[in-house]
């Protein structure tokens, strides 16, 4: 620790006096690489083009000694959590099992340090841990896709959104992948202008650097094809209503259609009916309750739009072969692994 705050400058080009900005890099049990490598590259390669040390980075975590990230390579660590500059700024690094690896230890740390006034942010999952410790209440927000689901169920305090990055005040957050190339090329560019960003970009072959108004996935119209406009509309009036479904009828009628027209429409392009279709996408919202939190089946059915425990059970058997007692089941025992 003792290098890593020692007072050393830089003399920038206008002459004056600069300190390198430091990056805590906190490192989750089983966090996911390719975040971090996002997040750290862009930082080395921008020293790289300068031809001087505007960034530095140190890697932390619990205990100080190494991390594991979910593809089973292990990570030296620099620092346990320890008490931080007030300049530098913590990149919490998140995976798979974001629940567990969020410990009370990491949860008081990380509230002693956001009352020092330190920027903080979460890449991939680590927004839920930034949330659980109540540094994301009344702020917009983001998490990956697969998380959307179960983070609003925990969290209605936050202001989630589909962005590839979302940076509120002193509070970040990124939607995983490649987003972190994203959000640190913005810090760069506010810090030391576009062309030096852009300079990076073009060292990383990273053609198209997305902002905080890009979206992390593919609308599903676009994702499988759909061109008409009208069906488009109609499965994201879907997307919107899985708590409380809409008949296909309603719907045909919003959109300025017949019912028989929707159906011919859904089974043209999605090969299957609006009510089967609106059934899966309830489905694969209550796999994802399951999977990532502790919400009792009962309240899984209710968020998800089924009336009673006995329905949802048999649809879900129906789509995915086993029962959602059994997936829960299956879920806590990989969990105390």
């Amino acid at each position: 620790m003792a290098d890593r705050l020692s007072e050393e400058f830089l003399i920038d080009v206008e002459g004056e006096i600069a300190r390198p900005r430091t990056f805590v890099f906190v490192l989750l049990d089983q966090f996911t690489m390719l975040s971090f490598a996002c997040a750290i590259e862009p930082l080395r390669i921008a020293n790289r083009m300068s031809g001087k040390e505007l960034y530095r980075w140190v890697l932390a975590g619990e205990g100080g000694d190494f991390a594991t990230c979910s593809n089973g390579a292990s990570f030296k660590l620099d620092m346990d959590l320890d008490e931080l500059n007030r300049e530098d700024v913590i990149l919490l690094c998140g995976g798979t099992d974001v629940q567990a690896a969020t410990t009370k230890r990491l949860l008081n740390w990380l509230r002693r340090e956001a009352r020092r006034g330190l920027t903080i942010g979460g890449l991939c999952t680590a927004s839920y841990t930034m949330a659980k410790a109540g540094l994301l209440d009344g702020k917009r927000a983001t998490i990956h896709w697969e998380n959307q689901d179960s983070f609003t169920e925990a969290f209605e305090d936050v202001s989630l959104t589909k962005s590839v990055f979302v940076i509120d005040g002193n509070r970040m957050s990124t939607a995983g992948g490649t987003s972190s190339i994203d959000l640190v090329l913005k810090m760069v560019a506010d810090d030391h202008g576009e062309e030096l960003a852009n300079a990076v970009a073009d060292q990383l072959i990273y053609s198209s650097i997305r902002t905080d108004q890009d979206t992390q996935r593919l609308s599903i119209p676009t994702r499988i094809g759909v061109r008409h406009p009208k069906l488009s509309q109609v499965i994201q009036i879907m997307e919107q209503n899985l708590e409380e479904p809409i008949s296909p009828a309603i719907l045909a009628h919003d959109v300025g259609l017949s019912t028989r027209q929707l159906e011919r429409l859904f089974r043209r392009y999605l090969n299957r009916s609006p009510k089967r279709y609106y059934m899966e996408l309830r489905l694969q919202k209550a796999r994802n309750l399951l999977m990532q939190t502790d919400m009792s089946v009962i309240n899984v059915a209710l968020a998800c739009g089924f009336a009673s425990p006995s329905h949802f059970s048999k649809c879900y058997r129906a789509h995915y072969n086993t029962t959602p007692y059994r997936e829960r089941g299956s879920q806590a025992t990989r969990l105390s692994i």
